[in-house]
């Protein structure tokens, strides 16, 4: 019961400095307590954000599979083989973001505006999905007397490699490959801003 009094007491002063700070805050013509804390500068801002975007390293935007089909042929001895391969592999589309600088970072004052510019969008080499490899076929004699049939698998494969990179170039896909990369290092750059309260527009593009 004796330190019932000084409970009090503390408890008091406590309520006396919050009614203070209320009004500090009302004379100052702040309008929320936070406003009493400088925050961070667009600079540390975007400097931590490009510090966090850095580390993520090489970012896949977009997956896509594609489809090849390639036939050979060879004939010896008056004798013929024919290969047809069906493969199918898978593509990813990925940004270096490792490689933004801070030279990449623009801003413009007048118009509340972050500018990022992106390294070239990167297109990996196809992953072949040998479960799913298909072959067909026809000429086995000239395949069992010489070396007919591998020189075939070689130039299907070849030929089917090089037509799934093609295929993987096609403008629709690289269209929703350059749009998810920018949507999501905008996003790494805006989520911060706004966090803080700073009102800023993020644009990204890929350099030229």
């Amino acid at each position: 019961m004796e330190n019932f009094p000084k409970k009090r007491v503390w408890f008091l002063i406590a309520i006396l400095l919050f009614l203070g700070m209320i009004l500090f805050t009302i004379r100052t013509g702040k309008s929320h307590f936070w406003d009493l804390y400088p925050r961070p500068s667009l600079e540390s801002i975007t400097r931590s954000s490009l510090q966090s975007v850095r580390e993520e390293n090489r970012l896949t935007v977009f997956m896509a599979r594609y489809v090849a089909v390639s036939t050979a042929s060879e004939q010896h001895f008056g004798l013929s083989a024919r290969k047809t391969l069906i493969m199918p592999g898978n593509v990813r589309y990925e940004v270096n973001l490792a490689a933004l600088t801070p030279k990449d970072l623009h801003w413009d004052n007048d118009r509340h505006l972050l500018t990022v510019d992106l390294p070239p969008l990167e297109i990996s080499q196809p992953e072949v999905d040998m479960a799913a490899v298909r072959e067909y076929d026809s000429g086995g004699v000239l395949m069992a007397l010489t070396d007919a049939e591998q020189q075939l698998d070689s130039a299907n494969r070849k030929a089917a490699i090089e037509d799934l990179s093609r295929q993987a170039r096609n403008n629709l896909s690289m269209k929703l490959a350059n749009e998810a990369a920018c949507r999501a290092v905008e996003r790494a750059f805006s989520m911060p801003l706004k966090s803080v309260g700073v009102t800023a527009n993020v644009e990204v593009r890929f350099r030229n």
